[in-house]
């Protein structure tokens, strides 16, 4: 439980930091030409390609520079771990949003906003009226992937998928109570709604009440749930694990066989014969064996003085 309460504290601080930060970027992005535009996206996009384990490092070291130029010790929150991988995390995660934002405000008509300035509108209201009313989409996709991107970093598993069901369950019963409630007020609007079917029968008029179709959706949801946990799911945990141990034998195999291939053909030829199809571009200097002294018929006179610094030449004749 403190683990989980560790990670819901990390997942609201993510989200809260890094969809503005997104969206502060997209705002950047679009107000730059096109140079300046392209530098400054390679920049945000950069940190989604370094290695979680370079980005953590360089965090710590970091701001351990900065706690230390401030005159703190260990105890201070530039070296608290809870700190450290929040920051770590806003660090590549707001890339995530700023990609969100980018794709809707694509679609956004930048008209409307220079009318509402013709209009006297200032840029806060053109912000707050125009612009942010039409992220509201991309706000809450972005919350939604800011808050599950560092498990998508690190690859798919069976939790990603039970969480994607659960946002579609809660996305399905939100739209189909906010449907009963829109059919409900057009209903009310209408000149004789007291003739409707679902007035006459109380049990429609039950169901077709936004209140009482959530506690049918909840209901069955729970019921869903209920049944669902009954379910042993210790048979597919292992399947799982033994296809990924599969996956991993069969590459280790693969390296291995690479490997083996690369010494067949880097093996030493028989001694006097040259290597035929060198794939060295170095002459095979590098090849094991290359160094092994070869025996060779000495020339009779190798010095050009004519053996005279020769050791044995000093030996008396006999």
């Amino acid at each position: 439980m403190a683990g989980l309460g560790t990670s819901v504290i990390i997942g609201i601080g993510v989200v809260a930091c890094a969809v503005p930060i997104g969206l502060a970027d997209t705002l950047a992005l679009s107000e730059l030409p096109p140079r300046l535009r392209a530098a400054l996206y390679t920049v945000l996009i950069t940190p989604i390609l370094i290695p979680g384990v370079a980005l953590g490092i360089s965090t710590i070291v970091f701001w351990g520079i900065v706690g230390r130029s401030f005159g703190e010790d260990y105890a201070s929150t530039f070296y608290n771990g809870l700190f450290l991988t929040l920051i770590g995390q806003i660090t590549f995660i707001s890339a995530y949003a700023m990609l969100v934002f980018s794709a809707r405000l694509q679609r956004f008509d930048p008209k409307l906003t220079e009318t509402a300035l013709d209009l006297g509108a200032t840029p806060g209201q053109c912000f707050r009226k125009i612009l942010l009313p039409f992220l509201k989409p991309a706000i809450g996709s972005a919350a939604f992937l800011t808050l599950l991107a560092s498990k998508v970093r690190l690859g798919t598993d069976p939790s990603l998928s039970a969480l994607a069901v659960i946002i579609i369950g809660l996305t399905l019963i939100g739209a189909i109570v906010h449907e009963a409630h829109t059919r409900r007020q057009s209903l009310l609007r209408s000149d004789k709604p007291q003739l409707s079917p679902f007035y006459v029968n109380p049990v429609a008029r039950v169901l077709t009440h936004p209140a009482g179709m959530a506690g049918l959706l909840i209901a069955l949801t729970g019921l869903l749930v209920y049944f669902g946990s009954q379910h042993d799911s210790s048979a597919c945990k292992v399947d799982l694990l033994e296809k990924k141990r599969a996956v991993q034998e069969r590459l280790l195999e693969e390296q291995r066989e690479r490997i083996r291939k690369q010494w067949e053909n880097a093996a030493p030829t028989t001694s006097g014969t040259p290597a035929k199809n060198n794939p060295s571009p170095l002459g095979g200097a590098f090849k094991p064996g290359s160094l092994t002294p070869k025996e060779e018929t000495a020339p009779a006179n190798p010095s050009p003085f004519g053996g005279a610094f020769n050791p044995n030449s000093l030996k008396p004749s006999d």
